[in-house]
C-alpha cells in the first residue's frame, strides 16, 4: 500500500478517535487505533511508531492539507479537539479545490468507453454532488476534442481487456484500400490515439512486422483462446520516437526533414512543435524560420505539411519535396477542372 494511502488512513482514524468525546485518548491509544486500522486494510500485522503518530498530529494541525485541526493536549497526556463537532471530513472545499475537481471530473468522463471507467463512475458522481453542494453549477472551462460519432469506439474496451489478459483477437477488418473485408488473427500490444482516431497496434503473426488497425475499420471482433499470445517487449515510446502519428513504413529509416516556415506561422510552429525532434536552424530577417525534424516519412507527416498550405515549404529531402509538389499540382488541376466545368 502506498505511503500516502497509509497516512490518509491514520488521519481518518485519529479524527474518528478524537470525535469520540466519551473517551480520553492518549498517544498510546491513538497508536493502537491506527495500527489496528492499517491491519484491517492491509490484512497483515502493522505496527505504527510513536514518532509517526506525532508527525501525523503535527500535519493535521497545520494548513498543509487544509485541516488546521484544533488538536490540543490536556493534563499533559490526553488529546482532544477544542472545537465541538470538528472533523477533518467536514473541511469546506476552497474555490481552487472546486475548480480543479470540476475540470478533473469533466476530463475523466472522456474515458467512458473503457470498462475501468465503471470503477470510478460512482466516485465521480459523489464528487459532482459534493461540488454541486459547494458551488452553483458552472460549465467546464476545459473542453477536450472528441468525436462521439466515430465508429469503432465500442471496441475500445474489448481490445483493452484482450491486451491486459493476453488474448489473441480474431478481427474482421475492411481497410479503405480493400474492396472486401478480411478476417485474421491479431496479437494486440497497445491502443494508440492520434488525431481523434483510435488504433490497435500489434502483429498478425510473429514473423510479420508490427502493424496498426484503425478501430473505425473493424467490422467484428472474436477471440482465439487456443493460440498463445505472442511474447513481446513492445516499447511504444521507442517505437514511435521518430514518427508523427501511427504509420511506420517498412524499410524506411528516420532522416532529416527540413522545412521553411513563413513569418506568420513561425511563432505557432515554435510554440507548438510539429514533433519533439524539431530544431530551429535558421531565423531569417523577414521573420520566417527553417527547422529540421528527424522523422520517418509517412502519410500523417504529409497531411500536416499540406495543412499549412503556402506557409510551409519542404526543402529536403528531395523525395518528400517532389511528393508534396505532386500532390499540390494534382490539387490545383482538380480545382481548375471544376472551375472550367462550372462555367
Amino acid at each position: 500500500m502506498a505511503q500516502n494511502k497509509n497516512a490518509l488512513i491514520r488521519y481518518k482514524t485519529i479524527d474518528k478517535c478524537l470525535q469520540n468525546k466519551y473517551r480520553q485518548w492518549t498517544l498510546e491509544d491513538l497508536i493502537e487505533a491506527c495500527s489496528q486500522a492499517l491491519n484491517e486494510y492491509e490484512g497483515k500485522e502493522t505496527s505504527v511508531s510513536k514518532r509517526t503518530i506525532q508527525l501525523d498530529i503535527q500535519m493535521m494541525r497545520s494548513d498543509k492539507l487544509g485541516y488546521n485541526a484544533p488538536i490540543e493536549v490536556y493534563d499533559k497526556k490526553y488529546y482532544h479537539y477544542t472545537e465541538e463537532d470538528f472533523s477533518i471530513t467536514d473541511i469546506p472545499l476552497t474555490e481552487t479545490d472546486i475548480n480543479v475537481l470540476t475540470e478533473t471530473v469533466s476530463m475523466l468522463k472522456q474515458f467512458k468507453d473503457f470498462s475501468l471507467f465503471n470503477d470510478v463512475s460512482d466516485i465521480l458522481q459523489r464528487l459532482e454532488d459534493k461540488i454541486y453542494a459547494e458551488k452553483s453549477h458552472t460549465q467546464p472551462v476545459i473542453h477536450l476534442d472528441k468525436n462521439e460519432n466515430l465508429k469503432g469506439l465500442h471496441f475500445l474496451d474489448e481490445i483493452y481487456q484482450a491486451i491486459i489478459k493476453k488474448v489473441v483477437l480474431v478481427i474482421t477488418y475492411k481497410s479503405f484500400k480493400s474492396r472486401d473485408e478480411q478476417t485474421f488473427n491479431f496479437h494486440p500490444f497497445i491502443l494508440k490515439e492520434f488525431n481523434n482516431r483510435w488504433f490497435v497496434v500489434g502483429k498478425k503473426k510473429g514473423s510479420q512486422p508490427i502493424s496498426n488497425l484503425a478501430l473505425d475499420r473493424i467490422i467484428k471482433i472474436d477471440y482465439d483462446f487456443n493460440t498463445p499470445a505472442l511474447e513481446h517487449n513492445f516499447n511504444a515510446e521507442e517505437y514511435y520516437k521518430n514518427v508523427v502519428g501511427v504509420t511506420i513504413n517498412d524499410g524506411m529509416q528516420p532522416r532529416v526533414i527540413q522545412l521553411w516556415v513563413d513569418a506568420y506561422n513561425a511563432p505557432y510552429v515554435i510554440t507548438k512543435p510539429i514533433h519533439n525532434t524539431q530544431r530551429i536552424i535558421q531565423q531569417n530577417e523577414d521573420g520566417s524560420i527553417i527547422i529540421n525534424l528527424f522523422l520517418i516519412e509517412n502519410f500523417e507527416l504529409e497531411r500536416i505539411i499540406l495543412g499549412f498550405g503556402e506557409s510551409v515549404e519542404v526543402l529536403k529531402p528531395e523525395r518528400l519535396r517532389q511528393r508534396i509538389k505532386s500532390i499540390i499540382n494534382r490539387t490545383s488541376l482538380l480545382y481548375n477542372e471544376k472551375l472550367i466545368n462550372t462555367k
